[in-house]
């Protein structure tokens, strides 16, 4: 599927396009009543450190403007999600600042420092060979912009997957040469995930250079996206999470961190939802061991529970989930010292949600370690 021919299916891909612009925007919006006068405290005790804040570059995005406009993708998530992003102003215009506007904003809501993420799909709707060249310009071009405010700006590497030794190179030229914290997948790849071995070099130097790899959402791939795209779903309101949810899963039951113990994978939106079943996923996991039970045996030859790998090898943050009750409860079961702040800018810009974080009901270690302290361990980031 192309640009939609008929008009029955062009009305559900422009109505995919609104709804993900509107829900994308429903966490800068405040009825009347939620409306604030005050702003985050100036000198909380900690530092704001805010670990999954998006952007693009100029490059970028004129790659996905053409994309569009010559019909080149046949992947309907891509084609809405960016229909409605690019078409934003204030989307677009955030996304490519890495200058004064962003650290305005910034110092409006209080937040000490942004770690950039290239926003969704990055560089994973090319072929290898392009999408490897521009994963190495868009790091040369977050490096320099780091440079410019070393001390407001960490990144994480773009790497393309298409050809995992070139990631693999990328991403040990991306820390060893530029600084750079940890490398973004934006999850999919033309519907590969990274659970396929032929893709484990890129965990294997993420261990060995001791960094994180960040699994960012994007729209289902075509064979999985249908029940969302008829529905308007398939962005945040549930494509998003469903999406990652089953990457990470299939990453953990592949015996992906049997093979690398020491692998750190980072998910935002506080794990898509897989805090919440963690005891379902061991009971189903013990389940499948059964004797007698035909079909397979999900999870069974692993070395851990799932819940394990959960509170070992995996980290959330709060992007776009400034709600205390799920962030207790991701702080409860996986430990406090695996749950990070993040924003989500620029496309939830709230200071409602700072305020609201700062009040947690936690104790003021938990805040520190919330905001700052896991940040800057998880990431190598200076104090």
């Amino acid at each position: 599927m192309t640009h939609p021919q008929n008009k029955a299916d062009r009305r559900v891909f422009f109505k995919l396009a609104a709804a993900f612009v509107t829900a994308a925007s429903s966490g800068m919006a405040m009825s009347a009543d939620e409306k604030r006068t005050d702003t985050p405290q100036p000198d909380p005790g900690y530092k704001r450190i805010a670990t999954e804040e998006a952007f693009i570059t100029k490059t970028l995005a004129a790659h996905y403007d053409r994309i569009l406009r010559d019909g080149l993708s046949d992947d309907p998530g891509f084609n809405a999600m960016w229909r409605g992003i690019g078409s934003s102003e204030q989307f677009r215009s955030g996304l490519l600042d890495l200058g004064e506007g962003r650290i305005a904003d910034m110092d409006t809501a209080g937040i000490s420092l942004q770690l950039l993420l290239l926003t969704a799909p990055g560089v994973q709707v090319f072929d290898a060979a392009t999408a490897t060249a521009v994963a190495r310009e868009t790091n040369d071009e977050l490096q320099a912009a780091i440079a410019k405010h070393p001390s407001r700006y960490a990144g994480l590497a773009v790497i393309a997957p298409q050809d995992p030794r070139a990631a693999a190179m990328e991403l040990e030229r991306g820390v060893g040469s530029l600084g750079l914290k940890g490398a973004v997948v934006n999850s999919h790849t033309f519907g590969e995930y990274l659970d396929d071995q032929k893709y484990w070099e890129i965990f294997e130097t993420a261990e060995a250079l001791e960094v994180p790899i960040y699994i960012h959402p994007r729209p289902p791939p075509p064979p999985m996206i249908e029940p969302y795209l008829s529905r308007g779903l398939s962005g945040p309101l549930g494509g998003f999470s469903a999406e990652v949810y089953l990457h990470t899963l299939a990453i953990i039951t592949a015996g992906v961190f049997d093979r690398f113990p020491d692998l750190k994978i980072v998910i935002g939106h506080l794990g898509e939802g897989l805090p919440y079943l963690m005891y379902r996923l061991d009971y189903m996991q013990h389940h499948a061991a059964a004797p007698g039970l035909r079909g397979k045996a999900e999870g069974t030859r692993l070395e851990r529970k799932i819940s394990e790998y959960m509170t070992t090898n995996i980290y959330v943050t709060t992007s776009g989930m400034a709600w205390e009750p799920a962030i207790k409860f991701a702080q409860t079961v996986l430990g406090s010292d695996r749950v990070l702040y993040a924003m989500d800018y620029p496309y939830q810009f709230d200071l409602a949600e700072v305020i609201a974080t700062d009040k947690l009901s936690i104790s003021d270690d938990d805040k520190k370690l919330l905001y700052q302290t896991n940040a800057e361990r998880l990431f190598g980031l200076s104090a």
